[in-house]
């Protein structure tokens, strides 16, 4: 099979599995901020599943499952513009097949834990949503990137980027659901339509100008 297919269908597997456990999961307990230990449950889901796809196909495709992440290492040379839409649509793939998963187990009216600016916060606005994605996003890509730039760190890096992930979930839930990526929110809002979908276009910018702005500054600051 040519290489590029394989890490193609990597990244299917990769954010396939992030949808249906990670979606699943704040489906399965609820991730209001007022829920308790649903809200951590959904953030360590998230962060788990990072953990648990970076030490099975990180060494495919590198474990992106997350545009924001290809768009970052596309700026940054280490992706080409092929591979990188060749990775968007198999994440946008992959978060589809999570969300049919999600319909058949949990129902097609499950909401499929789509992302939107939350009801319980006080000054919650679209803009604000943006900037909180945008500022998310920052933080995990460069995460990310500076974890990963250093061979050394290759034992501990799935670790280090799951766990950040669950960090900005912690702050993030109760804001906008935390998206920090496009392609697990897009699928989602399609399925489930409505205000979901009408603020969709936050989840997809937001975290595209997040991961974008990573790159920039990270390859500023190790220049």
């Amino acid at each position: 099979m040519q290489e590029s297919m394989k890490k193609y269908i990597a990244e299917v597997i990769g954010t396939f599995v992030l949808v249906t456990f990670g979606c699943g999961t704040a489906i399965a307990v609820g991730c209001s901020s007022e829920a308790g230990s649903g809200y951590l449950l959904t953030a360590l889901a998230f962060g788990l599943v990072i953990v648990a796809m970076a030490y099975s196909i990180g060494n495919i495709s590198g474990c992106h499952i997350n545009p924001a992440v290809s768009i970052a290492m596309l700026i940054r040379g280490q992706l080409s513009m092929t591979d990188f839409i060749g990775y968007v649509i198999s994440q946008c793939i992959g978060s589809a097949l999570g969300c049919v998963v999600l319909g058949v187990v949990f129902g097609f009216d499950c909401g499929f834990g789509a992302n939107q600016v939350q009801a319980g916060w006080t000054n919650g606005t679209e803009m604000g949503a943006l900037i909180v994605e945008i500022i998310l996003t920052f933080v995990f890509v460069l995460a990310i990137i500076g974890v990963t730039s250093k061979t050394e760190n290759s034992a501990v890096s799935g670790i280090v980027i799951g766990l950040t992930l669950t960090l900005v979930h912690i702050l993030g839930i109760a804001l906008t659901g935390t998206s920090v990526n496009p392609a697990r929110s897009l699928m989602p809002a399609l399925f489930a339509g409505g205000t979901a979908l009408a603020q969709v276009w936050i989840f997809i910018v937001g975290p595209l100008i997040g991961g974008a702005l990573a790159a920039v500054v990270y390859s500023f600051l190790e220049d």
